[in-house]
């Protein structure tokens, strides 16, 4: 297959917005156009056969996900206008024998996925002598979110098989060009196409890096330093929403409106607004780190202060969250210093030594532990598990794509409602 083929995913749940989504994609390129497995389970074969109507130069691909009745599932495909069906590779060798056999009497081709394979070389070679028409490599959402990508199975199945390859999961233009390179003749793009708010734009870099991949090897990023660039382009509240509106901080609100803060956290324990840790604190701190303070929600007296955030500004810390109360409210302002605390009280406590300095802790309602990752902004605070991070990373992203997606649509002329489909999903 030359030039290389761009599929795009349709992982949406709607028909319309599918079909406004493909024409867009095929604007900006797209060869084929699937029918995810969302937009089947909500809509049907329907759904394939618009995409068909609406795009009749085009190849239809239906990722039925297959994994029992090959025969009837390939039918059902083949009549609403498919030409390419998705069959999972883990599916009884009968079941893929089966829909080899339909797809040859329609005239489909059959694609069989990879997706948690155990040994993906031995079951692409088993999958070619059942006679399947093309070999996909797919990494999973949520595989993807950890960090994982299809690259590295690509690199053993090809040369195994003669059948063309397939990558799919988390597709971006430099791991699509890489992909190419290492033989995979079809790229599969979902949510980087899908989800962007110019879908034309995004195909068309997609396609370019296809047609001509960049020199040099792909190389997967570092992910401390890939957790602080994607914290650094989402919103608190697209961290929130990607952990199912978990870890957010109660009571807690800006000193300096206008501000964002992203670090890994050097936990205070202080008593009744003794200074002493909370100043401390600031030299155990590295730079980019962020200093999370308990005071145990006393706010009648501050641990922390103007001459405080001056010492943590030039320390390089990104910024203070206080389960307490701050002063020198004036003085931090002019700073500008990103500082989330729950009050402000003009007195100071004394530096008296109590409670310690990367511990575990509770603040503003979340246990917080040293090393989570703090994202903060003008909605609020929020605590991620350092353990999880990448993985939150990766999901707000995502959300962030989506509500870009939407918002697009919005300025379009659509309103909430009918791009979220309301009606249609509200609890009856």
């Amino acid at each position: 297959m030359s030039p290389p083929i761009l599929q795009v995913a349709l992982d949406l749940v709607e028909t319309d917005r599918a079909l406004r989504i493909a024409g867009e994609a095929v604007a900006g390129g797209a060869d084929w156009l699937e029918a995810g497995t969302p937009l089947i389970k909500s809509e049907g074969m329907a759904a394939v056969t618009a995409l068909a109507k609406a795009f009749p130069g085009r190849t239809i691909v239906a990722d039925m996900k297959t994994a029992d009745t090959g025969a009837i599932e390939v039918e059902m495909a083949a009549k609403a206008g498919a030409a390419v069906v998705c069959v999972l590779g883990s599916a009884d060798d009968q079941v893929i024998a089966e829909a080899v056999r339909v797809g040859a009497k329609y005239g489909v081709r059959i694609m069989t996925d990879l997706l948690n394979v155990a040994d993906p070389v031995s079951r692409a070679k088993e999958l070619q002598a059942l006679g399947v028409d093309i070999i996909a490599v797919h990494t999973g959402i949520d595989q993807q979110m950890t960090g994982k990508n299809p690259l590295e199975v690509l690199t053993l199945i090809k040369g195994v098989v003669s059948v063309p390859i397939a990558v799919a999961g988390g597709i971006d233009a430099a791991i699509g060009g890489e992909a190419i390179k290492l033989g995979a003749e079809i790229v599969i793009v979902g949510g980087w196409i899908v989800r962007a708010a110019d879908v034309t734009g995004s195909a068309r870099e997609i396609r370019k890096s296809l047609d001509k991949p960049a020199a040099g090897s792909w190389q997967p990023p570092d992910q401390e330093n890939e957790i602080r660039r994607i914290f650094s382009q989402v919103s608190a509240p697209h961290v929130t929403d990607s952990m199912h509106r978990k870890g957010a901080m109660h009571g807690i609100f800006p000193l300096c409106l206008g501000t964002k803060a992203v670090g890994k956290a050097v936990t205070v324990q202080t008593i009744g607004g003794d200074w002493a840790k909370p100043v401390e604190a600031i030299n155990v701190a590295d730079e980019g780190d962020f200093l999370v303070i308990s005071n145990d929600q006393v706010t009648d007296v501050a641990p922390w202060g103007e001459l405080a955030t001056l010492s943590a500004r030039n320390r390089g810390i990104t910024g203070v969250v206080i389960d307490g109360a701050v002063r020198d409210v004036d003085d931090i302002r002019k700073m500008n210093f990103p500082l989330w605390a729950k009050a402000t009280v003009p007195n100071a406590g004394e530096p008296k030594g109590f409670g310690e300095i990367n511990a575990e802790i509770r603040c503003a309602g979340q246990t917080v532990k040293p090393g989570d990752w703090i994202v903060a902004d003008e909605s609020g605070v929020v605590v991620v598990p350092k353990e999880r991070a990448y993985e939150v990373a990766r999901r707000a992203l995502e959300v962030k794509k989506t509500e870009d997606r939407i918002r697009a649509e919005i300025r379009e002329g659509s309103t909430l409602a009918e791009v979220m489909n309301l009606l249609r999903w509200e609890k009856r």
